[in-house]
């Protein structure tokens, strides 16, 4: 049992929203109780204290898009690589990199991930991977990496047939032997969707293999429309639209997520909204790649849930959510709108979208919700409460103020020192991953 406790506590809960000088108690996986630090003390005396130094204690985040896989490609420099498009991107940095991890490489750019997840205080992540370097097991590396650093994970394969038959089926072996097991070890922290990379990427006779595959187990989590790409692929090869040609075979639905969604039609837009079928918003890394901006607002006015991801720009949710907000800004050209859009993405849907997966009451601190816990380093010099936390979090906050974490009761951070982890030596080893692959990547 803990009791992190001494801080001004943000609930995202309504019905009791913001404590002055509060706390949280947890026991085993769930939070016992939330309310003021004296009155938490002496009902229960036996809980460890963790003293959150009078800073800001509120629930952990929650990244709906990333991909593991580039972990050690910090500050890699590719020889002749100098992309002017969005597939010359993909071919020239992050393709050429994924056929040379191999299930070490995979390992550490776990690890990789994770300690940054933690650092920038996010418990939960869905991850869209690719190791055509070697495929089978790849899933399961990361899931053991997962269950060792402690962060609730949601994985899936990136089917794709850029690199011939063979590796296509051994990525759809993947995905399906790893759906099977999350269902036989029904862990509460991990789970298994479908992954598949771009339309663009995938024919016709690898959607029915993965159809079949999956055999309604899960839902799919797949890049649409992210770049032009799919949308003159769906329209020269299949006499359709992209996301038409998502529903000819099944893919759409309440359990799906689709990546990006930046060149849509508005008839588009309305079947992702009919079908119910969820979207994750990668602001910063759109932006990166110049592929455009995703009509957000227009989404929202459709009622699509729609969450933020980064596509492993950033480890700092905080910072998708500026960039977010400013983008939209940008592009409608108007300084009044989107604020209410793209907190909603960050702090509900992304809740909402993990709890499709995940048994358990996420994004919030209330008694029976998971013991997911973050406690940030911000001492404001303004008034600060429940009804302006999100513009002290939008303009004064980033992810490295995290000081202490906790997922599913479990205490993985405290005072900016892992609690089980040897930093040091997994940043060593890391390290030596990394210039392996770098220099099979450049040789």
């Amino acid at each position: 049992m803990y009791l992190i406790a001494n801080g001004r506590v943000i609930t995202r809960d309504p019905m009791n929203p913001y404590i002055e000088n509060g706390g949280v108690v947890t026991e085993g996986e769930k939070i016992l109780a939330v309310g003021a630090t004296d009155e938490l003390k002496a009902k229960y005396p036996q809980a460890q204290f963790v003293d959150a130094h009078k800073q800001v204690i509120m629930p952990a985040f929650i990244n709906t898009h990333t991909h593991i896989y580039s972990g050690l490609a910090r500050g890699l420099s590719i020889n002749g690589y100098n992309p002017t498009n969005f597939y010359e991107i993909l071919d020239g940095m992050w393709w050429k990199l994924d056929r040379r991890l191999t299930l070490e490489g995979t390992r550490y750019s776990a690890y990789a991930t994770y300690l940054e997840c933690i650092r920038n205080g996010v418990t939960t992540v869905f991850d869209h991977h690719a190791s055509y370097a070697e495929i089978p097991q790849s899933l399961f590396e990361i899931a053991d990496v997962a269950k060792e650093t402690g962060i609730r994970s949601c994985l899936c394969y990136e089917v794709s047939d850029r690199d011939g038959e063979m590796k296509c089926d051994e990525a759809i072996r993947e995905n399906a032997d790893f759906i099977t097991y999350c269902k036989e070890k029904n862990d509460p922290m991990l789970a298994a969707m479908f992954g598949m990379h771009a339309l663009f990427t995938i024919s016709d006779k690898t959607f029915e293999k993965c159809v079949k595959a999956n055999n309604g187990r899960t839902g799919y989590h797949i890049h649409i429309c992210e770049g032009l790409n799919d949308v003159v692929d769906s329209r020269d090869n299949y006499h359709m639209l992209p996301v038409e040609r998502l529903e000819k075979w099944g893919i759409l639905g309440e359990k799906t997520i689709l990546g990006h969604c930046i060149h849509l039609t508005d008839p588009e837009i309305d079947r992702i909204a009919a079908t119910d079928t969820m979207v994750v918003n990668n602001p910063e890394s759109n932006m990166g790649n110049a592929v455009g901006c995703s009509p957000v607002l227009k989404m929202f006015a459709k009622g699509i849930l729609l969450g933020l991801g980064t596509d492993a720009y950033t480890h700092d949710m905080l910072e998708s959510l500026k960039v977010a907000l400013t983008i939209q800004r940008h592009n409608a050209g108007m300084p009044n709108v989107a604020w209410n859009e793209v907190t909603t993405m960050l702090f509900k849907n992304n809740p909402k979208m993990a709890e499709k997966y995940f048994p358990t009451t996420l994004g919030v601190l209330k008694e029976g919700a998971a013991a997911d816990v973050i406690v940030m380093d911000y001492l404001p010099f303004t008034p600060f409460s429940d009804v302006n936390i999100d513009g002290h979090m939008i303009f004064g906050m980033n992810g490295r103020q995290c000081r202490t974490t906790m997922a599913n009761g479990r205490l993985l951070y405290k005072d900016r020192q892992f609690v089980d982890l040897d930093e040091e030596k997994i940043s060593a080893d890391i390290l030596q991953a990394s210039k392996r692959l770098w220099n099979d990547v450049n040789n």
